[in-house]
């Protein structure tokens, strides 16, 4: 049955499946918890006190970090949660005086400026951009959700709300954090499990080779590198590592970089390796899980380069387990150049404008709409704004997908809520309602419609409680409202070139596969740089694949900007492949075979074609 359904989603047009496909997983039951937990007992202490205006601030504020509470470590929560949370309680804060103290025009103009900031802010990233959300949507409340606490009160209650989150995700364990004697070890819940995977995605990527899945397990190891990284790279009071635990840890995931070296080497050269290679990564994954020493390790036949890296790559993993030191991450460190470049070169300028002129422009109709009278008794009109700001997001996927989806779970959240408001009694039935919420908006972000629906329920539940009276009908009509303004400036023409974005993304691809290749040619024996420059390569391919697939299932008016770009992407994407291969037996041999020179040579000349059809004149992209 699912095969059929899946085979049904292929038949349908890109825009369309994408929008009935939905992620899976298993579902997070820690963070369920901790969302069950986020904005009940704020509410709850905040009706206690009498002051419900600031319960619900604080709630929304919780939901938002909820939104953020995503799968990894301890520290990266605290940078993926904590950042947005400060950009969101600043905008909160200018919002608040700004609605208070500036007309409709010049409050409008502001808002449009504070769009223009925050898209071209999220090129950077995925922190930057929830950072960039989170800014717009705190002004949007801010102006037009007046209350009748003090601005210093609401921003107060904003931070304690997402620090509530914080700390409940800081505090509480996890499934992840049990070490192998069943200890509670609350350093490394996150971390441990993130460098077990990566070892795990090694043991795949060997029982792929030959095989047809050999691509998507390489793929699969390039996430589970950068998910690791990602974690042990999370904020900390010391530069290095501190503690010996830790700089096990780091030395454990150090050793995995040579043995996915090896792995992909062979996955390129399509040679089969026996099936006892894979049990080493699989016996490593399971040490770094369960906190233990690695044992004793199956051994590969050396008759091979690449064999003898993955051989060699294991008895140094070995040696890491037991004395292992902390070495850095291989990160290469974003300097504020190079981070300027990003926001104000061609990707971050479309982003921005695209972000401005919608969030500005559900404003001003907002207000039009207010100051008119259409809202009747209803005087809150940040509803359009923020509903803006999600749909313009286009990391959260393709425009037409996100518009369904908004759309589809507005309705239907509005139409739950209103049976819910029915029967439930006020407020403890609606303090309910606000938690089972809270705890559905995990599960709920595998796809964006089933989240819209449970924000939708959740966000009416306080405004209800904050003294509202039931306003299903009107987030209906706002909702539509601003997936049309989307829609409109979605699709108008910008100064400059369209998908600049994806263009970005891939000139960043390219630029640094081809520093990666130029270390491996020069013969260094400086394998950290080298390494690093492996990380960097597939991490900026690995994103800037996820953005072309983001962008080939736009509607076509949209997806033919992007045109060819996958194929460069494909293209690149072997020759850092092959440059591995490179690597590999230039450590073992010193010299290059001809069939290593003569792939680099056609990969080069495959490239420039395929730049040439996709009509991209760059200095990075010059052959």
């Amino acid at each position: 049955m699912f095969r059929t359904a899946r085979r049904a989603l292929h038949a349908l047009p890109p825009w369309l499946g994408h929008a009935l496909n939905a992620q899976r997983g298993p579902v997070p039951w820690n963070a369920v918890v901790r969302g069950a937990l986020a904005g009940g007992p704020l509410l709850i202490a905040a009706l206690v006190a009498g002051r419900a205006s600031l319960g619900v601030v604080a709630a929304i504020a919780a939901m938002l970090a909820g939104i953020n509470d995503r799968p990894g470590s301890r520290r990266t929560s605290v940078r993926r949660i904590g950042v947005p949370a400060l950009a969101g309680a600043a905008g909160l804060l200018a919002g608040t005086y700004a609605g208070l103290h500036l007309g409709p025009v010049a409050l409008t103009a502001l808002l449009t400026g504070l769009g223009l900031a925050a898209g071209a802010v999220s090129a950077i990233g995925p922190v930057a951009s929830a950072t960039g959300t989170q800014l717009l949507v705190g002004s949007a409340v801010g102006a037009g959700m007046p209350l009748p606490d003090s601005g210093w009160q609401t921003v107060s209650a904003f931070l304690a709300g997402a620090g509530w989150l914080l700390l409940l995700r800081l505090a509480l364990p996890t499934p992840a954090a049990l070490t192998g004697d069943l200890r509670l070890d609350f350093r490394f819940d996150g971390e441990r499990a993130a460098v077990a995977d990566v070892y795990e995605a090694v043991a795949a990527l060997l029982d792929a080779i030959g095989t047809g899945d050999a691509v998507a397990r390489r793929a699969a190891l390039t996430a589970a590198l950068d998910h690791a990284q990602d974690a042990l790279a999370g904020p900390r009071l010391r530069r290095r590592a501190s503690t010996a635990a830790e700089r096990r840890l780091h030395a454990q995931y150090a050793a995995a970089l040579p043995l996915g070296e090896a792995a992909t080497a062979l996955a390129w050269a399509e040679q089969a390796v026996p099936a006892r290679a894979a049990e080493g990564p699989r016996r490593l994954a399971a040490a770094v899980r369960g906190n233990r020493p690695a044992g004793p390790l199956p051994a590969p036949r050396r008759s091979d380069p690449a064999l003898r890296a993955l051989d060699d790559a294991l008895l140094h993993a070995a040696e890491a387990f037991d004395r292992g030191r902390g070495p850095d991450l291989h990160v290469r460190r974003r300097s504020p150049r190079s981070v300027a470049r990003v926001v104000l070169g061609a990707g971050g300028r479309e982003y921005g404008l695209r972000a401005g002129l919608c969030f500005g422009a559900g404003a001003a109709v907002a207000q039009a709409l207010h100051h008119g009278h259409w809202y009747g008794s209803h005087q809150h009109w940040y509803w359009l704004p923020a509903t803006a700001v999600f749909l313009v997001k286009p990391d959260l996927g393709p425009l037409v997908s996100r518009v369904l989806c908004r759309v589809a779970g507005t309705v239907l959240g509005a139409l739950l809520f209103a049976g819910f408001a029915a029967v439930l009694p006020r407020p403890e039935g609606l303090v309910v309602l606000v938690s089972v919420c809270g705890a559905l908006v995990p599960v709920a972000a595998r796809h964006f419609a089933a989240q819209t629906t449970v924000v939708t329920v959740l966000v009416l539940s306080l405004v209800m409680i904050g003294g509202e009276p039931q306003a299903s009908a009107g987030r209906i009509g706002e909702t539509l409202l601003a997936c049309a303004i989307v829609l409109v400036v979605g699709h108008l023409p910008m100064p400059g070139q369209r998908g600049a974005g994806i263009r970005a993304g891939v000139e960043a691809a390219d630029a640094a596969a081809h520093a990666y290749l130029a270390h491996v040619l020069s013969e260094s024996d400086d394998r950290a740089t080298r390494w690093t420059l492996r990380r960097e390569a597939y991490r900026s391919l690995a994103e800037a694949r996820a953005a072309i697939a983001r962008a080939a299932a736009e509607l076509p008016a949209l997806a033919r900007h992007s045109e060819g770009t996958d194929e460069v992407a494909a293209v690149l994407e072997r020759l850092v492949d092959t440059t591995t291969a490179c690597a590999v037996h230039l450590d073992d041999t010193g010299r290059l075979t001809p069939r290593h020179t003569e792939r680099l040579a056609a990969l080069r000349d495959e490239l420039a074609e395929r730049r040439g059809r996709v009509g991209r004149r760059h200095r990075t992209l010059a052959a």
